[in-house]
C-alpha cells in the first residue's frame, strides 16, 4: 500500500508525494553519487551522480554483484564489515571509472534498515574529490619546492606587511647580514635601511601602489655588527581579492663586491685619463709661465708706471689662466663621493671643454658648441658626469690625429629630457666592434685599457640616462646621451 506525505508550497498549498517519489527527487538532485548494495552485494539502485563519476549506468550495474566492479579489497572488507552493523563516514579510498582511470574518492557506507531495525541494504555515498586531492599534492609540492629555494639560496628573500613589518625571512640572511630569520621576523624592514636611504625607500614603496608593478632598486643595509652591504632588490607586490597591495615578498642580492669593484674601475679609468691629458696640461702651462718669465724680467728693466701696469695686468691674466687650469684638472683627479644635486649642464660641459681644451690644441683639433638659449638643469653627480663628458670628449680628440673639429651639441628632446651629442670627424668604427665598446679591458686604442666606455655607461645608467654610439668608418663617430632634465 502507498502512502501520500503532504509537502506544504510556497502558498502553503499541500501537495501529495509517495516515499518512492521523494526518493527519486532526493537521488535526482543531491550533488552526490549514491549506491544501494543489498545483502548479497548486488546493486539494486544508483543515482545519476553515480553515473557522472564512475562511467557506469543503470544497465552496467544494476543486479550485479559488488565485487564484479574494479573495486579495491579494502572497500570490499569494508561492505563486510558494514555488515556487521558498522558505518564509515567520509573515507578516502580509490576507485576506478568505466575507463580504468584511478580516481580519488571520499565514501560513506551505512547500513539501510527497514522499520523492524533489521538490516536490508547499504548505502553508499560518493564524493569525487580528484581534483582536490591533486591540487593538494601540487600545492605541497610547490610548497616544498619553495621551502628547497628559500632555505638553500643566497639571496635574502623576505615577506613583510603592509605596514612593512617582516613576516617571513630566509635563512640566507643569517649569512649575510647575520641575523636569524627568528631575530628578524616581527621587526620593521626600516631597521635595516640607513636613515638617509628612508625617503626614497618609502617613495618606492608608493610607486610600487600606483603601478601595480614589480620595481628593482639598490639599497645599503646595515649588519648585525653595524657594517654596511649594497643589496639589489626586486620588490613585488601581493595582491587581495580586492585587487589591493596586501603585503611585499622582496629578493635580494648582496653586491657589494660589484659596487667596490664599479668603484676601482671609475678609480682606474679617472687615473688613466689623467695620465693621458698631463701631457696636454703641461704644455698649457708652459705657455703662460713662459710669458710671466718674460714680463718677469721686463718689469726688472723699466720704470715706466704705465708699462708695470700693462705688465702686471698680463701677468694676472696668465696666472688666473694656470690656477684654471690646474683647478678643473684636480677636480677630475681627485676621489669624489656619490652625490647627486641640482647643477647646470652647460656648465658641466665648458668645465669639460676647459680640462681639454689643452689636448685638443696638441691635436689641431677645434670644438664647436650648439646650445640651447635656455638654461638646462639636471640632477646629477658632479664629478661623475665631468668624467663621463671628458671621456667622450677625449675619445672624439684622439680619433682625429690630423686634427678636426668636435661638435658638442645639447638639445631638449622633451620637457623633462635632455640630448647631448658628441660627433668627431675621426677614422670611424667597425659596425662588428661597436657591439664589444664597453665590455670591460675591450678597447680599440693602441695605449687604452677598455674601462672609459664601461664606467661611463653604469654612471649614465645611475643617471637614469641612456647612451647610444653611432659610426660610420672614414666619416666619424657620434656618441649620444640622453638625462632627465629639471
Amino acid at each position: 500500500m502507498s502512502i501520500s506525505i503532504p509537502i506544504f508550497g510556497n502558498g502553503n498549498e499541500s501537495v501529495l508525494y509517495n516515499p518512492d517519489e521523494l526518493i527519486d527527487l532526493f537521488l535526482n538532485c543531491t550533488a552526490d553519487g549514491f549506491a544501494i548494495v543489498d545483502m548479497e552485494n548486488r546493486f539494486i539502485r544508483i543515482n545519476p551522480v553515480y553515473t557522472q563519476i564512475f562511467g557506469y549506468t543503470e544497465e552496467d550495474v544494476i543486479g550485479k554483484r559488488f565485487d564484479e566492479l574494479p573495486h579495491s579489497d579494502l572497500v570490499k572488507e569494508i561492505i563486510e564489515e558494514v555488515k556487521q552493523g558498522k558505518s564509515f563516514t567520509n573515507m578516502i579510498t580509490q576507485c576506478f571509472h568505466k575507463d580504468g582511470t584511478a580516481l580519488d574518492i571520499s565514501v560513506t557506507y551505512s547500513p539501510f534498515r527497514n522499520s523492524n531495525g533489521e538490516m536490508i541494504a547499504i548505502i553508499a555515498t560518493y564524493r569525487d574529490i580528484t581534483h582536490t586531492i591533486l591540487m593538494e599534492k601540487e600545492l605541497k609540492r610547490t610548497r616544498e619546492l619553495y621551502k628547497l629555494i628559500t632555505e638553500n639560496t643566497t639571496d635574502m628573500i623576505k615577506v613583510y606587511s603592509k605596514d612593512y613589518d617582516i613576516l617571513y625571512a630566509s635563512p640566507s640572511h643569517e649569512q649575510r647580514i647575520g641575523y636569524t630569520p627568528e631575530q628578524l621576523v616581527g621587526s620593521s624592514i626600516f631597521d635595516l635601511v640607513f636613515p638617509e636611504e628612508m625617503e626614497d625607500f618609502k617613495k618606492m614603496f608608493q610607486k610600487i601602489e600606483e603601478t601595480g608593478e614589480s620595481q628593482v632598486f639598490q639599497v645599503k643595509m646595515k649588519t648585525s655588527t653595524n657594517e654596511i652591504i649594497h643589496s639589489e632588490t626586486n620588490i613585488s607586490p601581493i595582491f587581495n581579492e580586492k585587487k589591493e597591495v596586501e603585503s611585499y615578498v622582496t629578493v635580494g642580492r648582496d653586491i657589494t663586491e660589484r659596487v667596490n669593484n664599479d668603484a676601482a674601475f671609475r678609480n682606474l679609468d679617472r687615473l688613466s685619463i689623467i695620465g693621458q691629458l698631463a701631457a696636454g696640461v703641461a704644455h698649457e702651462i708652459r705657455n703662460p709661465l713662459t710669458s710671466l718669465k718674460g714680463f718677469s724680467k721686463l718689469l726688472r728693466s723699466t720704470a715706466n708706471k704705465e708699462k708695470n701696469d700693462q705688465y702686471l695686468s698680463i701677468i694676472m691674466n696668465e696666472l688666473d689662466r694656470i690656477d684654471m687650469i690646474v683647478n678643473e684638472f684636480m677636480s677630475l683627479a681627485k676621489p669624489q663621493a656619490i652625490h647627486f644635486e641640482r647643477e647646470q649642464l652647460i656648465s658641466i660641459l665648458d668645465s669639460t671643454i676647459n680640462v681639454l681644451h689643452p689636448q685638443a690644441l696638441l691635436h689641431g683639433v677645434e670644438i664647436k658648441i650648439n646650445y640651447p638659449t635656455d638654461h638646462v638643469e639636471i640632477n646629477c653627480s658632479l664629478h661623475q658626469l665631468k668624467q663621463v663628458f671628458v671621456n667622450f670628449l677625449k675619445n672624439a680628440i684622439e680619433a682625429m690625429p690630423k686634427g678636426g673639429t668636435v661638435h658638442i651639441n645639447v638639445e631638449k628632446v622633451d620637457r623633462n629630457r635632455v640630448m647631448i651629442s658628441f660627433t668627431d670627424e675621426g677614422v670611424g668604427i667597425e659596425q662588428e666592434r661597436l657591439n664589444y665598446l664597453g665590455t670591460p679591458f675591450y678597447t680599440t686604442k693602441d695605449k687604452g685599457i677598455g674601462l672609459g666606455l664601461t664606467v661611463s655607461n653604469k654612471i649614465i645608467q645611475e643617471h637614469h640616462g641612456t647612451m647610444k654610439i653611432q659610426s660610420q668608418i672614414g666619416v666619424g663617430t657620434t656618441v649620444t646621451v640622453e638625462l632627465d632634465c629639471l
